[in-house]
């Protein structure tokens, strides 16, 4: 679960991580009374779940009551990205003297936390990634060890951050861990972490991803979820227990492990087309399972075909083809399937789709013979 500005910041509030006092609004006056209430001057700042906000015009500085009507009036109902703003963040504007990055997340090939620290922040971090490699002081952290203090000063100097900043800003790392670590967080990311004119280090926007693998532990999460914008098809999937991702393709894909589905998702695309979601079945592919999975992806309206590809080991390719041709009498499908089986009892399976093969159910038996006509399906290469 993604949370706005606004939230990643009242959530850093909760593990002690200062940020700029200021408030939420919905409508323009209630922007006026937040500013009144924070004290001029203030940043008036669009709330949407997307980067760019400040060249898109989203970010204005207002220096008094009438400013903050006009910008707030603008950026209520504009368009970023394909999100449209319903809600502002009021804060008092900072005298800034320096920007930097910080930033923990997981590095799932280390099996362990990872902490970027960069001199250049408020830019977009891939960027100087690329550009500056050397410029991103970046650290592993042991989960069973933890972010100790010597640690984090150890990593702040390395990034080259001022003399007067260390202190603050190391004793800030290691709150910003805390909230990583004990607020369940995927990404806990301050860009730009400032130093003021008058010598105080805070977080001047936050974003933070939070596990929803952890929700059970968070009730108070729910305030959030009241929030979240999700895709329709997400929500669907969601509803019918099935790990989804929506992308802007034209070809369906259904497969069995996630590994699989990334795979069939770098074959469409070398197959010259592009996938329109990534839909991991697991082991379960039951009819139930196979007809929540086809309704799922039929609801999108840029689907052109679809492709099921399934590699059996514990789950068997007969009792898969069982429950495709169960499924076909439940859901009614705009596309056609294209279907791949192998590996245990693939022969049995299909045998058993023989009998209702057509052109809107065809079987291949390999998986970049499925990729091609999928895709040649859904209208050839992208």
């Amino acid at each position: 679960m993604d949370l706005y500005e606004y939230q990643g910041k009242q959530y850093f509030a909760r593990f002690g991580i200062p940020t700029s006092p200021g408030g939420v609004a919905d409508t323009v006056e209630e922007a006026v009374a937040q500013a009144d209430a924070a004290g001029y001057p203030v940043v008036v700042k669009a709330q949407v779940k997307v980067g760019g906000r400040g060249k898109a015009g989203g970010i204005k500085l207002a220096e008094n009551a009438d400013e903050v009507r006009t910008h707030a009036g603008n950026i209520l109902g504009m368009d970023i990205k394909g999100h449209v703003v319903r809600r502002l963040w009021i804060e008092r504007s900072s005298d800034i003297a320096h920007e930097y990055y910080a930033s923990f997340t997981l590095d799932r090939t280390a099996k362990l936390h990872l902490c970027m620290v960069s001199a250049r922040g408020g830019v977009d971090i891939e960027e100087v990634a690329d550009s500056e490699p050397e410029a991103i002081a970046r650290i592993h952290v042991d989960p069973v060890d933890g972010l100790s203090a010597e640690t984090a000063a150890s990593v702040v100097a390395k990034a080259g951050l001022h003399e007067e900043a260390l202190e603050q800003a190391a004793a800030l790392l290691v709150q910003l861990y805390d909230c990583y670590t004990r607020g369940d967080c995927d990404l806990a990311e301050i860009n730009p972490l400032i130093l003021t004119t008058d010598g105080r280090v805070h977080a001047l926007d936050a974003k933070v991803t939070l596990d929803d693998n952890a929700a059970f532990r968070h009730p108070e999460w729910e305030e959030f979820a009241g929030t979240e914008t999700t895709d329709e098809r997400e929500q669907l999937a969601k509803e019918r227990g099935l790990n989804y991702i929506g992308l802007s393709g034209s070809v369906g894909i259904i497969a069995n492990g996630a590994g699989l589905a990334m795979s069939t998702l770098d074959v469409v695309n070398q197959a010259g087309g592009a996938a329109a979601n990534f839909l991991d079945i697991g082991g379960g592919a039951n009819a139930d399972v196979m007809a929540a999975a086809l309704e799922v992806i039929n609801t999108d309206a840029d689907v052109r075909s679809i492709l099921v590809n399934v590699f059996g080991g514990i789950t068997r390719c007969d009792e898969v083809a069982k429950g495709i041709v169960e499924a076909l009498h439940r859901v009614d499908l705009r596309s056609p399937i294209v279907l791949r089986l192998d590996g245990t009892h693939a022969e049995e399976g299909r045998a058993i789709l023989a009998e209702h093969v057509s052109d809107r159910l065809i079987v291949e038996e390999t998986m970049l013979g499925a990729a091609a006509r999928a895709v040649a399906l859904a209208g050839g290469s992208k």
